[in-house]
C-alpha cells in the first residue's frame, strides 16, 4: 500500500514539475550553451524526448558526441539542464583542476540524493568518513585481508551449497550483494553483526531506498520536501534501525574512550571504531555514527555487487580465459598463500577486472561537476553558472585511438601492456588506477577513496571462484542485456551455474 501510494504521488508530482520545467527552461534558455553541438534535440521542449532518451541510451549518445567533437565539447539535455560533456585532455584538465567552489562535485550529488532528506547527516558539511576510508581502511587492506577471505569464503558456503556431481543454480546478482555487505561488514562491525541476515538486508536495502526517494523528492519545491519526506520515506525508520543494532558496541565503546583515552587493550580495529575516533561535535554520539555507518555500507556494497558481477558476465562470456586464470590462482597461493601478497601477485586477474570495468563500468560518465560561477574552458568557451559539466567516460573507454579494437575484450590487455614496457607491476595499468583514459573510479583529488578495498574484495572473491567452483550460465542463457538508467549502467539478472571445481 505504501508503494502504490508513492508511486502515484511521483505520477502526479512529475507532471507537474514537468510543466514547470518547460516554462523554466525556455526562461533559462543560454545563447553560450546554444553554440554547443548537441546529441540529441537542442529546442528546448524536444529536448526532453532527448532527457528521456539518454535513461536507456545513453552509452550511445555519448558515444555519437564524443567522435563528433573529440577534442571539444557538445551537451545533452537532462530534465533539469544542460549537461556539457568534455572531450580531449586539455579539457579533461580543465574539469579536473577547477576548486571545488567554482565546479562542485557534491551540488550534482546533493541533487540526486537529496541527502538533507535522506541520509540526513547530523553535519551536513562534515564528510570525514570519506578520510577515514581513504586513510584507515586503505592503510589496514592487507592488515584485514584474512578476516574478509574467511568471511568471504563462508557466505558462499551458506549461499551456495555445492558439490562435485551436481550443479547449484544461482540468481548471481542478489547472491554477489549478499556476499559483498557481508564481507564488507566484517570490517565494518564484525562478528556477529555482518552475519545478522536481517542487519545485511538492512544495509542492502538501505541503499536502495536513499536513490529512490531521493529521486521523489528532488521532483518538489524545496519548501515541501521536508513535509513530503516525511509522509512518504520510512528511511527514518530504518536510520533509527541501525542505530538500535550498533548501540550495544558503540556504547561499551564510548566508555572505554572515556576510562582510558585513545588506547585500550583489545582496541578494535574496524570501521566502527574508526568513525568513532574520528567523529567530532554532533557526529560523536550514537545516532551520528548510525548515519555515517549507513553512508560507508550505501558506498560501499552496491558499486561492488555491480562491479564483481560485471566481471563474472564476462569471465562466463569468454570462458577460455577460465584456465589461465586457475593457473595463475595456483601458481600465487602455492609461492605467497592466501594472503594480499599472493593476490597482488594475480596480474592476469587484475588486468581482467581493469578489462571489464572499461567495457562494462556501471558508470558511463565521469567527473560530473555543477558549475557555480561562470567557467570558461581552455579552448575559449565560457558556461554559464548552474551547468551541469562532466567526461563522456564510456566514450573514452572504446576510442580506437586509446585502445586498439577498442570493441573487443581482452582480458589480459593491461598485462599485455605492463610485459611490453618490461614491467609486470606498472601501476598505471592496475585496476585501482585513474587517469583521463581510465575513469572507472574518477579522477583528481576526488578519485573514489574506496577503491583499493573494492578492488581487493573483487580479487580475493573472483580468485576463490575460480579456484573452488565450475561456472556457467545456465543452459541456453548468456550474458543478460544491460539497463542504463540516469548515467548507471546497470547488469541484467542471470542465473548462474556452480559446483564444486573437478580437477
Amino acid at each position: 500500500m505504501h508503494d502504490e501510494f508513492t508511486l502515484k504521488a511521483s505520477f502526479l508530482t512529475g507532471v507537474l514539475v514537468m510543466v514547470f520545467l518547460l516554462i523554466t527552461r525556455y526562461l533559462r534558455s543560454d545563447l553560450v550553451l546554444d553554440a554547443i553541438p548537441t546529441v540529441g534535440f537542442s529546442d528546448p521542449i524536444l529536448s526532453y524526448f532527448s532527457a528521456l532518451q539518454f535513461n536507456f541510451d545513453g552509452v550511445r549518445m555519448l558515444r555519437e558526441g564524443y567522435q563528433k567533437t573529440r577534442p571539444g565539447l557538445f551537451k545533452i539535455a537532462n530534465f533539469r539542464r544542460w549537461m556539457v560533456l568534455a572531450t580531449g585532455s586539455e579539457l579533461i584538465e580543465d574539469i579536473r583542476k577547477a576548486p571545488d567552489d567554482v565546479l562542485s562535485m557534491m551540488e550534482p550529488v546533493n541533487e540526486f540524493l537529496q541527502p538533507e532528506y535522506t541520509t540526513d547527516l547530523l553535519n551536513q558539511n562534515d564528510m570525514f568518513h570519506a578520510d577515514v576510508v581513504r586513510s584507515k581502511l586503505t592503510r589496514n587492506t592487507a592488515a584485514t585481508f584474512k578476516e574478509v577471505r574467511e568471511e568471504l569464503i563462508m557466505a558462499m558456503d551458506d549461499l551456495i551449497p555445492t558439490s562435485e556431481d551436481k550443479w547449484v543454480q544461482v540468481s548471481i546478482l542478489e547472491t554477489v550483494q549478499r556476499v559483498i555487505c557481508r564481507t564488507s561488514n566484517r570490517i565494518f562491525v564484525g562478528v556477529p553483526l555482518c552475519q545478522d541476515y536481517d542487519y545485511q538486508t538492512l544495509n542492502l536495502t538501505f541503499a536502495v531506498n536513499v536513490v529512490k526517494f531521493g529521486l521523489i523528492i528532488s521532483l518538489f519545491p524545496k519548501p515541501l520536501k521536508l513535509i513530503v519526506s516525511r509522509i512518504l520515506s520510512n528511511l527514518p525508520f530504518q536510520i533509527q534501525q541501525e542505530t538500535e543494532y550498533i548501540r550495544p558496541m558503540v556504547e561499551e565503546r564510548f566508555a572505554k574512550m572515556e576510562e582510558y583515552g585513545d588506547d585500550w587493550d583489545d582496541k578494535p580495529e574496524d570501521m566502527l571504531m574508526w568513525l568513532m575516533s574520528e567523529a567530532k561535535g554532533v557526529e560523536r554520539s550514537l545516532e551520528g555514527v548510525a548515519r555515517r555507518l549507513l553512508l560507508v555500507n550505501f558506498a560501499a556494497i552496491h558499486t561492488t555487487s555491480l562491479m564483481f558481477t560485471q566481471v563474472l558476465y564476462q569471465l562466463l562470456a569468454h570462458p577460455e580465459y577460465i584456465e589461465p586464470l586457475r593457473q595463475e590462482v595456483d601458481a600465487a597461493i602455492k609461492d605467497e598463500g592466501w594472503t594480499k601478497a599472493g593476490i597482488d601477485k594475480m596480474h592476469k586477474m587484475d588486468s581482467f577486472i581493469r578489462e571489464s570495468q572499461r567495457l562494462d563500468s556501471f558508470i558511463i560518465f565521469a567527473l560530473s561537476r555543477l558549475a557555480l560561477r561562470p567557467f570558461t574552458f581552455s579552448n575559449g568557451v565560457t558556461i554559464p553558472a548552474g551547468t551541469v559539466v562532466s567526461i563522456p567516460a564510456s566514450a573514452i573507454h572504446t576510442d580506437e585511438k586509446i585502445y586498439p579494437n577498442p570493441d573487443e575484450f581482452d582480458g589480459f590487455r593491461f598485462a599485455k601492456l605492463c610485459e611490453s614496457e618490461g614491467d609486470s607491476m606498472t601501476s598505471k595499468y592496475q585496476s585501482v588506477s585513474a587517469s583521463s583514459e581510465h575513469l572507472t573510479f574518477g579522477l583528481g583529488r576526488h578519485t573514489c577513496p574506496g577503491r583499493f578495498f573494492a578492488v581487493n574484495e573483487v580479487k580475493v572473491l573472483l580468485a576463490h571462484i575460480v579456484a573452488t567452483y565450475d561456472v556457467k550460465f545456465e543452459e541456453g542463457k548468456g550474458v543478460p542485456r544491460q539497463i542504463c538508467v540516469s548515467g548507471m549502467r546497470i547488469p541484467g539478472k542471470a542465473n548462474v551455474m556452480f559446483r564444486t571445481r573437478q580437477k
